[in-house]
C-alpha cells in the first residue's frame, strides 16, 4: 500500500482553503490532509504537531509571511507549495526562485502542475536559498535566478547572464566569467522568464542579453558577436524581432 503524502494547508482565504481540500480529496488520493491554519501561529502550531511532508502555505497571512512559518519551523523536514493570488510579478518571482507555487483562484489544473512540480523536485537541501531569491524578487530585487542542474542548484546574477544555449531538453548557460552551467530545463522555460527583461530570443537553439553583444553582422539572418567573441547566429524568422528589441535597448543614431 502506498504511503500518504500528510499535507497541511495554510491559507486565510476561507473560500480558496475549502476549494484546495476539495480537490486534493477528489483527485489526489495519495495525500492525506492532516491539518489547516489561517494564520502564522496556527500553521506553526500545526506543523510542529502533525510533522507533514508536505505544506501549502499561503504567502500573505493576516499576522506575517509564509516566510515566517518556515523561519519558525526550520527544524521540520517538509516541503512547500506556495500560494498566491494572480499577480503577473509574483509569478515571475516564483520562477526565479524555482519553488513550487500555486495560483489564486486554485483549479485542478493549476493543482496538477503544482503538484507534478512537487513530485519532480522532491526534497531540496537548498531550500534556504531559493526562499532568499524568492523573497528578495518579491521586494522588486530580480537580481537572481535559480538554476537547477542534476548536481542540486546554483544561484546566479541575471547581470552575470550572457546567453543561453538550448540542448535538446537542457540549456547551458554561460556566464561572464567564462563559466557553463548545464540547467535541467528546456530553453523554453528560460525564455518565458526572462521575456521582460534584456534577453531576447535570436534563434531556436540561442536566448541572448542584450547587455552584451557587441556587433551585429548583416546577412539574411546575421549573426551576433558577444563581449566574449563568441559569435552566434540569427535566424531569418527571429531577425525583425530582435533588430526592434535591440533598438529599444539601446540607442539607435
Amino acid at each position: 500500500m502506498e504511503e500518504k503524502i500528510k499535507t497541511v494547508l495554510v491559507d486565510d482565504d476561507k473560500a480558496s482553503l475549502l476549494t484546495l481540500e476539495s480537490l486534493l480529496k477528489k483527485f489526489f488520493p495519495a495525500i492525506s490532509i492532516v491539518g489547516t491554519g489561517d494564520t502564522v501561529t496556527s500553521a506553526v502550531t500545526e506543523i510542529n504537531s502533525k510533522d507533514p511532508d508536505l505544506v501549502f502555505l499561503d504567502i500573505s497571512l493576516p499576522d506575517g509571511e509564509g516566510f515566517d512559518v518556515i523561519e519558525q519551523t526550520s527544524d521540520k523536514n517538509y516541503e512547500v507549495i506556495f500560494i498566491t493570488a494572480y499577480d503577473q510579478y509574483a509569478v515571475k518571482a516564483f520562477e526565479f526562485s524555482a519553488l513550487h507555487y500555486l495560483v489564486k483562484p486554485v483549479s485542478l489544473e493549476g493543482l496538477k502542475d503544482a503538484i507534478g512540480r512537487f513530485t519532480e523536485i522532491k526534497a531540496d537541501e537548498h531550500l534556504d536559498d531559493k526562499i532568499n531569491v524568492l523573497r528578495d524578487s518579491l521586494r522588486n530585487k530580480n537580481e537572481k535566478i535559480i538554476i537547477p542542474s542534476s548536481e542540486g542548484l546554483n544561484v546566479v546574477r541575471l547581470s552575470d547572464i550572457m546567453r543561453l544555449e538550448a540542448d535538446d531538453v537542457y540549456t547551458y548557460f554561460f556566464l561572464t566569467d567564462g563559466n557553463r552551467l548545464m540547467a535541467s530545463r528546456p530553453l523554453n522555460n528560460y525564455e518565458k522568464i526572462l521575456e521582460d527583461l534584456p534577453f531576447s530570443r535570436i534563434h531556436a537553439k540561442h536566448l541572448v542579453n542584450l547587455m552584451y553583444i557587441k556587433r551585429y553582422v548583416k546577412g539574411k539572418g546575421g549573426s551576433v558577436i558577444m563581449e566574449d567573441n563568441t559569435e552566434v547566429e540569427v535566424s531569418v524568422r527571429k531577425k525583425p524581432d530582435f533588430l526592434a528589441k535591440l533598438k529599444t535597448f539601446a540607442r539607435f543614431v
